[in-house]
């Protein structure tokens, strides 16, 4: 069982694991099943869901909303997570020539109106922007912050995939924290803990979302020799932990990090999930820790 953390200084509160729904539209569930999942979850103290508008090529929020509105009471007891930014080429878009980013505020407030009416909600807890627009006015875009959150439509906001510059740049025109930045890191991308993004956010007691902590699946069906040599030491590593899943032992490095990562779980197996909960009890050591990093880097350290 886990609980709800503070995210980041002020009181917003997270759980200490995330569910994913990136892939909910593949998980060929019923709405009674997707219900009966997301109550499997919150058993675990799991409260807070993670979506995207694009999610499912803009379908998943609306599948959730179907399962939550077959006990709309499961509302209070959720932090619900969503993005936007990214315009897809979609036959739900026809007129759409180009994939590229939109942080107008006329997007963002469509975005918003249309999350909530799939979600079939009157409020979310957090908005991400889901990846940095080059075109992006900061003044604009904390003009709309403003806006949602003083219209209840948004409480919290945060970003998505941004360097700390980016961060900065949007938190300079804001009178209100930005809560979180999700980021990838696994054991095949390692950049967030070099290139001052996670850093940043120990700095500013600020805990990050970690997407993709398991790589997508690539570490364990991946035949480069980087993917090769981490299943070795992920399995050296369990072994010295007495079995632990090589799932566990991923979870385990990333919860080891200092800026206290909050992981996103992408798998709608319950059982998977359960596997991740458990985790938290697992202690890498330094040696274990550094004997991932060295396998995902190809060197030793300096």
């Amino acid at each position: 069982m886990i609980s709800r953390v503070e995210a980041a200084p002020g009181g917003f509160q997270l759980s200490e694991f995330i569910q994913g729904y990136w892939r909910l539209a593949e998980w060929n569930m019923s709405a009674q099943q997707r219900l009966d999942f997301l109550k499997q979850h919150l058993e675990l103290g799991i409260t807070s869901v993670d979506h995207a508008d694009i999610y499912g090529g803009y379908s998943c929020e609306q599948l959730f909303g179907e399962a939550l509105a077959l006990e709309p009471a499961l509302r209070q007891q959720l932090e619900i997570v969503t993005k936007c930014d990214i315009k897809l080429l979609s036959a739900k878009y026809p007129d759409r020539t180009v994939k590229h980013y939109d942080t107008s505020a006329s997007h963002i407030a469509y975005s918003v109106d249309n999350s909530l009416q799939k979600l079939g909600t009157d409020y979310l807890d957090l908005l991400l922007i889901h990846r940095p627009d080059p075109l992006m006015n900061a003044d604009e875009v904390a003009d709309t912050f403003v806006q949602l959150k003083q219209s209840g439509k948004v409480r919290h906001f945060g970003v998505s995939n941004f360097t700390p510059y980016q961060f900065d740049l949007l938190q300079s025109r804001l009178d209100f924290p930005l809560v979180t930045n999700q980021v990838e890191v696994n054991p095949v991308n390692i950049f967030a803990l070099h290139d001052g993004t996670l850093d940043q956010m120990q700095m500013k007691r600020i805990r990050p979302m970690i997407w993709s902590a398991l790589g997508g699946g690539s570490i364990f069906t991946a035949q480069t020799e980087q993917a090769h040599s981490l299943r070795t030491v992920l399995s050296n590593v369990s072994e010295e932990l007495g079995g632990a899943s090589l799932d566990q032992v991923i979870y385990a490095w990333l919860l080891k990090l200092p800026c206290q990562p909050l992981p996103i779980i992408g798998s709608g197996n319950i059982e998977r999930v359960r596997s991740a909960v458990a985790a938290k009890a697992i202690n890498l050591t330094r040696e274990q820790w550094f004997s991932i990093w060295e396998a995902a880097a190809g060197h030793e350290v300096p």
